[in-house]
């Protein structure tokens, strides 16, 4: 009878099969492991025939799970981090990080206000790699195999740690073209008639606007020119002149120094954006997760100083 791979050796097939599928093909997972294709192919071959099913549908184009492999990717995680825990709990060197970090991260902050701590991250643990994913949506942390994520807004699922970062303030801003020589508004009473612009993510057709300092809001109904999701594409429409629009102060704080965008009604604001670290509840927090998490408080600590 032939005797088993050590264990060892299984943990191994189970990353590989791990990479494979957040790789979305065999020769990119090979990039990733620092192996060849046929190499990666071979443990994947070993892990179906150790298991008795097929894992992976094949084909030209595309990887796609089969039912036993969505649940043993599940599960091939979990047990990754429970082996790296025992590793780590048993070589004493809980406080050393290695290893894969993958972050969801909103387009904005993360081109821009997160490069700063990424980098000071980076250079602090040089045993650790991160994928840097840019998207604004609440990612699926099992199967898309996320350790943790950037949200913006309101954090409602009861499943997921969330740990406040900061806040965004969000200012109403126009380009002067659009003003043309009117004075900027200083009430909100006088935005209602200027052409608006609007970000679907937080607002579409009504604005509601608090005094700074706090006081009675101000809301109304808008019908906007153009609608986006990003807010790149709002700052460049609100520049070409297009129209009013509400946007987090950070974004436009150079456009506003150089004079090319102008903060109407400064006397009032829209609510603030809370920002916030996410990560689902587990047992065990391996070190480049912990690392990145003090990094990133550290930075908005210093920020809000």
């Amino acid at each position: 009878m032939k005797t088993p791979p050590f264990p060892g050796d299984r943990i191994e097939l189970l990353h590989t099969f791990v990479r494979i599928v957040e790789s979305g093909n065999l020769s990119a997972a090979a990039q990733r492991l620092d192996t060849t294709q046929p190499t990666v192919s071979r443990r994947l071959q070993a892990l179906e025939r150790l298991f008795g099913v097929r894992l992976l549908q094949r084909s030209t184009h595309a990887i796609t799970l089969t039912p036993d492999g969505e649940r043993c990717l599940a599960m091939a995680r979990a047990l990754i981090d429970e082996w790296e825990a025992m590793q780590e709990t048993l070589r004493g060197s809980r406080s050393a990080a290695r290893g894969t970090l993958k972050v969801l991260v909103p387009h904005a902050l993360g081109q821009e206000r997160l490069v700063e701590p990424l980098a000071h991250y980076l250079r602090e643990h040089p045993e650790v790699e991160v994928e840097w994913l840019l998207g604004d949506r609440h990612p699926d942390f099992v199967a898309e195999g996320i350790d943790c994520a950037i949200q913006v807004g309101e954090i409602a699922d009861p499943n997921l740690v969330a740990v406040p970062l900061f806040s965004l303030p969000r200012i109403v801003i126009a380009a002067p073209a659009l003003l043309g020589r009117r004075r900027p508004p200083q009430a909100p009473e006088a935005l209602h008639i200027l052409p608006w612009l609007a970000l679907q993510t937080y607002y579409r057709e009504r604005v509601v606007l608090q005094p700074v300092g706090g006081g009675a809001a101000h809301a109304f109904d808008i019908r906007p020119r153009l609608r986006t999701d990003s807010l790149y594409a709002l700052r460049s429409a609100t520049l070409a002149g297009l129209g009013v629009a509400i946007v987090s102060a950070w974004l436009v704080h150079d456009e506003l120094q150089r004079g090319e965008l102008v903060h109407l009604c400064p006397g009032w604001e829209a609510s603030p954006m809370p920002v916030h670290l996410v990560y689902p509840y587990t047992r065990f927090q391996p070190a480049r997760l912990t690392r990145f998490l003090e990094a990133i408080k550290a930075h908005a600590r210093q920020r809000a100083a």
